[in-house]
């Protein structure tokens, strides 16, 4: 193997070029493993893909056109995980991804190394083979070995330019391009690309085709004539005050102003098929651009001035209300940092998907869009977001990946997925009545989280047994005051009259981290680790016993209503808690309220609360786990950071044991131990929360179904073995590949896709 090693390694150097080193490399390895199929996937960074870049044995005509998404197929994964894989039957496997194009039907066997070179991945090496089997010790050697020398070559074409000449020329092979982010709603969205961007932020404007090109002339006029005016009369004002240098600063805008050059090539920009300000951001950043690339100082510092002028130009185009979106009849929803607002503007039935620059999976947009089953994308933001106004758009809220201009064989692949999961939906819409029950008889409750209105008749139409999670501080976010208490009250009892009997936990306010009111700013380094949760409530009891009094007043005749308590860490809050909601009690059964105190519960939500789990159940009624937040903190990772988020999985080991506590100290009092969030309505997880022993489940309504369908085709006992042999894993990625797997033996392989 050195012998042969040295030969490859010889006869690569000797290339012409850097095409030709990655030809002769795949045939040599193919020839010394004696082995059918070996390839080189290279990664394009810049649209998230690897990109078959040479092959022998795979269809060669596939080079340079099959791009695979970094997250999609083995090849994805061996990037994931940075470690070989050797598989004996790839197509088994949960995460092959079939490419037609390839031509690798006849391959079974399957080894792939990545392609790293400081601590970067470049690529992915792999080799294939029909039969069946694990490729042995010195095989897998050999080729880890030549991924090394590989990734030195790979460094020295980037380096040179190389790697960017081929990733160009594969680039002029496809017919679309692709975005990646990560996937936060799931789901296939198609439909055209409607740009919301901040307001007053010149570098968010979209390109927009004018409906009347004089009209946006006439307005760009009156914004100069505007802003003329106020700076003359901001300089008067000031005048007296600021020293000659300052002084002149006005002077230089007025004359920049009062020059129809800057308006001439605005007013062309427009007269080319821009509106006024897609034209202003063309021509300021222009203007920008050249000032910054001087050597004079003086001049670069220009540039502030003229982006200044720009944005105060802009302020008067954005003060006419033509700012507002001309939503699609098949809108695709794209902004910077979209909020629940922004979604809740467009028309009713006109949302297909939505793309977001910030944010992960778990951001509360992502959890918004979820429960309106919206396919979503978050954390994309290197996409040059102006581009994808009016253009035709592919949303994959599945494996988080962005289709522009797709072509027609992507188009016709993606309506079929779509057939498929309204197939699944037809499915799942027959067993709605029926229970979560296991094969072996076990039953579990499944209910549903929710904080808007509209969310009451999708979530009773899944069939789901109650609210385990009301999240009261949405209607607290789509205000600009606090509401009174007879708002509140009208809220709840509407709630708690369309589930009644069914039983509905109300959760109390629950703001700050992420989730900041516009009019009761708070200001932190950590927000997370900060003023938040009930931190804020106790702090504030005028707040928490209005809160609790309207709860209350909505309760009566129905007495469906329990009071959930978030974000707490120690015992002292929840008697404080508890002292308030009996002071309340009081003071409305003094109003008259015929009401019966409701159930009490605390969210398990960081790691405080789950080594104190059993000393909470002797104080109330009911423990519900928070997922989404007790995996943040117990993994410490920013949950809307899209940089960390492939470290952010509910099927961390530490998470499961913290599960298990949790479950066996609540039972040990005799308590009800719910779990709300991501991980209670992804299918993968399913299994393990049914072995660790939940009484409920709480998710989004979309997820309901796919859930009671795991939960009706599998048994308590199969469970229990799966977490058993889970508990001996070391990594989320093992334990993850392991259920997903399972899921696949057992026929439910298609919620796989369903649950991501």
């Amino acid at each position: 193997m050195l012998m042969t090693l040295r030969h490859i390694i010889q006869e690569v150097s000797s290339a012409e070029d850097f095409s030709e080193a990655l030809n002769i490399m795949v045939k040599r390895i193919a020839d010394a493993l004696a082995t059918q199929a070996c390839s080189i996937f290279l990664l394009d960074r810049h649209h998230g893909e690897y990109v078959l870049a040479a092959t022998q044995g795979l269809n060669a005509k596939a080079v340079g056109k099959v791009r695979i998404p970094i997250n999609k197929g083995l090849i994805g994964l061996v990037g994931e995980r940075e470690e070989p894989i050797n598989i004996d039957d790839a197509k088994e496997h949960p995460r092959f991804l079939y490419v037609p194009e390839v031509q690798e039907e006849a391959y079974r066997a399957f080894l792939g190394t990545p392609v790293i070179y400081h601590r970067q991945v470049l690529g992915v090496l792999i080799v294939q083979q029909q039969e069946p089997r694990r490729y042995d010790e010195s095989e897998e050697a050999f080729l880890v070995t030549l991924a090394t020398q590989l990734a030195a070559i790979i460094a020295h074409a980037e380096a040179t330019g190389a790697l960017v000449t081929l990733l160009e020329s594969a680039k002029e092979k496809r017919h679309e391009l692709v975005y990646s982010g990560v996937p936060g709603a799931p789901g296939i969205g198609m439909g055209c690309g409607v740009v919301v961007y901040v307001p007053f932020d010149l570098d968010a404007v979209p390109d927009h085709q004018p409906d009347d090109v004089d009209a946006e002339i006439t307005l760009l006029k009156s914004a100069f004539t505007t802003v003329r005016e106020e700076l003359r009369l901001l300089g008067e004002r000031l005048y007296p005050s600021l020293p000659a240098e300052e002084r002149a600063l006005f002077d230089v805008y007025q004359r920049i102003l009062e020059s129809a050059e800057l308006s001439n090539e605005i007013t062309d920009n427009i007269r080319l098929g821009n509106w006024a300000p897609g034209a202003l951001r063309e021509v300021i950043q222009a203007h920008v651009r050249r000032l910054e690339s001087l050597e004079n100082e003086y001049m670069r510092e220009r540039a502030t001035d003229i982006r200044d002028l720009g944005l105060r130009l802009l302020v008067c185009l954005q003060k006419n209300d033509r700012a507002t979106p001309k939503y699609a009849e098949r809108t695709i929803l794209i902004g910077e940092s979209l909020t629940p607002a922004d979604l809740a503007e467009v028309p009713e039935g006109c949302l297909a998907g939505v793309i977001s620059a910030t944010g992960s999976g778990n951001s509360h947009v992502a959890i918004l869009a979820r429960a309106m089953k919206v396919p979503t994308v978050m954390g994309v933001g290197e996409t040059p977001f102006h581009e994808l106004q009016d253009k035709e758009i592919i949303v994959d809220g599945y494996y988080g990946q962005i289709y522009l201009s797709p072509s027609p064989s992507l188009r016709a692949e993606f309506q079929r997925l779509m057939q498929e999961e309204q197939k699944l939906d037809a499915e799942l819409d027959e067993i709605r009545d029926l229970p979560a029950e296991t094969k072996d008889k076990h039953r579990i409750g499944l209910l549903v989280n929710t904080g808007l209105g509209a969310d009451i008749s999708i979530s009773l139409a899944t069939g789901a047994e109650g609210v385990g999670l009301y999240r009261t501080e949405i209607p607290f976010l789509m205000r600009d005051r606090f509401p009174s208490g007879e708002e509140q009250r009208i809220i709840y009892r509407q709630l708690l009259a369309s589930f009644a009997p069914r039983p509905v936990i109300i959760r109390t306010l629950d703001v700050g981290g992420d989730k900041p009111l516009p009019y009761f700013p708070i200001v932190e380094d950590n927000p997370f680790l900060g003023w938040r949760g009930i931190r804020i409530t106790l702090d504030h009891p005028e707040i928490f016993l209005s809160q609790a009094r309207a709860m209350l007043r909505a309760s009566e005749e129905f007495n469906n209503m329990r009071i959930m308590l978030p974000m707490i860490t120690d015992v002292s809050e929840v008697d404080e808690a508890l002292r308030l909601l009996k002071k309340a009690y009081l003071e409305v059964c003094d109003e008259g309220y015929n009401i019966v105190m409701p159930q009490i519960g605390v969210m398990i939500e960081v790691p405080a609360a789950v080594y104190q789990a059993r000393a909470l159940a002797k104080r109330v009624d009911f423990l519900s786990v928070g997922s989404n937040d007790l995996t943040q903190y117990i993994l410490a990772v920013d949950r809307n950071n899209p940089r960390v988020a492939n470290l952010y999985d509910a099927l961390h080991p530490a998470v499961l044991r913290a599960l298990i506590q949790v479950v066996e100290n609540g039972h040990q009092e005799g308590k009800h131990v719910s779990i709300c969030g991501e991980m209670a309505g992804d299918p993968v997880a399913v299994m393990l929360l049914l072995a660790i022993g939940f009484d409920s489940l709480s998710m989004n309504a979309s997820s309901v179904g796919r859930v009671r369908w795991v939960i009706r085709h599998m048994t308590k006992k199969k469970a229990a073995k799966l977490l058993h042999e889970v508990l001996s894993m070391e990594s989320s990625v093992m334990i993850r590949c392991h259920m997903e797997l399972a899921l696949e033996r057992a026929g439910l392989g298609h919620l796989i896709r369903a649950g991501r």
